[in-house]
């Protein structure tokens, strides 16, 4: 009965946040210049994507000083030029005879729509230590857009929200088929740069990730896939902010043994039980230790796995980390290549041991897989996906993953100042959210904070709430 009761709730609070907001414009924005690129096929890391909804990720700003009709104006020119930059965006799937599928950059061009919320205000939005409101999903346009839809859909679509104080959302709906979270945020870069005078660096289209691969993802009768989890799951969605000293400490719980010191330019150097001042020693620890990530990761998995009461010991628990291959594959990809270039790391391990072990163990796992994923890995990973092409299957269907996603090192604040300032947060929408989905953001004043957009359960958030070693590393 409490189960019906929560969804119930939740439809209810997302039917009145969907009503709070009033589309009052929507256009078409095309590209300033015609496109010469051509037909670009989706790659064997784009493929896998068809099944997942479009990514939804977006900034909050304080009120900004100009009338928002100018605001609307110089948004919607200066997305024009980014699209001549990036024509991939304006373009629209197709699938020729052979079965390939390509983006066809042929200019159709993308949504932005303006749009107001009377009854809403960024305190209310951005309440701290609270789940977060249901009302921030209906700031994001094309909500449960499915990549394949990109055959007859906007491959990208943009809302400006204005809210009741004046303060201001933009958010982005991107087809994940297209973009990965470094293409959309170069993207989100490019275009910031351009509303304020600059001149960004054209993207990388060049379509030689693994060179000219001739597996072919079919969908019979012509109907696209379905998304792998169920949508309407209830779920509770809450930011947990892990301050710089937390998380050092649980690096260091991570690195038992290994002693933290202060040197010069480097105040995050660790040695082993003495401070070492030769620079390649340094080099040759960093190199082999858990970092700061990859424990805060872990100190997640434990905890949660200890919330998820239903679990048995015998059950196996996954956490799942999504990685960028750009730098890991062999000649490298271009650091701004535009599309995907990410594989999934699963790593495994009994409840008993996730949950009966130490933090060390448990980040020891994570460190050795990430670690060892590199050029022999992902492509071997890649022959095993061109044997058997399918999506990739986005979800928990035995209730005991973790899935992390974004990251922490993605220039959501500094690269997106628009012209009066950098973004007060970031959010995302609805999109490939399920039981146990993560997202990594960094902190907004640059330092080495992490927030994390964690969904769970509501039974299982309860629990997490109230366990004391979780929040004891949560911030206030």
């Amino acid at each position: 009965m409490s189960s019906i009761l929560t969804n119930s709730s939740a439809f209810a609070a997302a039917a009145a946040a969907a009503a709070a907001v009033t589309i009052v414009s929507k256009s078409t924005v095309c590209p300033d210049r015609d496109s010469s690129l051509g037909d670009l096929p989706l790659s064997v890391s784009d493929l896998p994507m068809l099944s997942c909804h479009y990514i939804q990720k977006g900034l909050f700003f304080p009120s900004p000083p100009m009338p928002i009709a100018s605001l609307v104006s110089l948004l919607s020119s200066s997305l024009s030029r980014a699209l001549s930059l990036f024509p991939a965006l304006a373009g629209r799937l197709s699938t020729p005879p052979d079965g390939r599928i390509l983006v066809s950059c042929n200019d159709a061009g993308v949504e932005f729509a303006y749009a107001t919320a009377d009854s809403l205000t960024l305190p209310d939005l951005l309440a701290p230590s609270s789940d977060v409101p249901p009302a921030v999903k209906s700031l994001f346009p094309l909500d449960g857009a499915i990549s394949f839809h990109g055959h007859f859909r906007p491959l990208a679509s943009f809302q400006l929200t204005e809210l009741a104080d004046g303060a201001v959302f933009l958010g982005a709906a991107v087809n994940h088929a297209v973009v990965d979270g470094t293409s959309f945020w170069n993207f989100f870069n490019a275009w910031a740069e351009l509303c304020r005078g600059g001149s960004p660096s054209p993207p990388d289209f060049r379509r030689n990730y693994f060179g000219d691969s001739k597996a072919v993802l079919r969908f019979p009768g012509g109907r696209g896939p379905e998304v792998t989890f169920p949508v309407d799951a209830p779920l509770r969605e809450r930011i947990f902010r892990f301050s710089q000293e937390a998380i050092f400490d649980l690096k260091s719980r991570a690195n038992d043994g290994f002693v933290k010191v202060a040197t010069i330019g480097d105040p995050d150097a660790e040695i082993y039980g003495k401070q070492v001042h030769d620079p390649k020693a340094v080099m040759a620890y960093k190199e082999e230790q858990i970092s700061s990530f990859q424990s805060l990761c872990a100190h997640v998995w434990r905890s949660v796995t200890r919330a998820r009461k239903q679990l048995p010991p015998e059950a196996m628990t996954t956490f799942r980390m999504a990685v960028n291959c750009r730098h890991r594959v062999e000649p490298q990809v271009a650091p701004n290549y535009f599309g995907n270039a990410i594989q999934s790391i699963p790593t495994t391990a009994a409840v008993r041991e996730v949950v009966g072990r130490d933090l060390r163990w448990a980040a020891g796992l994570l460190h050795r897989n990430v670690a060892s994923h590199g050029n022999e890995t992902i492509r071997r990973g890649v022959a095993v996906w061109e044997a058997a092409p399918r999506c990739f299957p986005l979800g928990n269907p035995d209730g005991a993953g973790l899935t992390m996603g974004s990251s922490h090192r993605f220039p959501m604040y500094e690269g997106n100042d628009f012209g009066w300032g950098l973004p007060a947060a970031v959010r995302s929408g609805r999109a490939n959210k399920f039981d146990g989905k993560m997202s990594a953001f960094p902190e907004r004043e640059g330092g080495r904070s992490v927030e994390l957009e964690v969904c769970l359960a509501p039974e299982t958030m309860e629990a997490l709430l109230r366990d004391d070693e979780f929040m004891s590393y949560v911030a206030e």
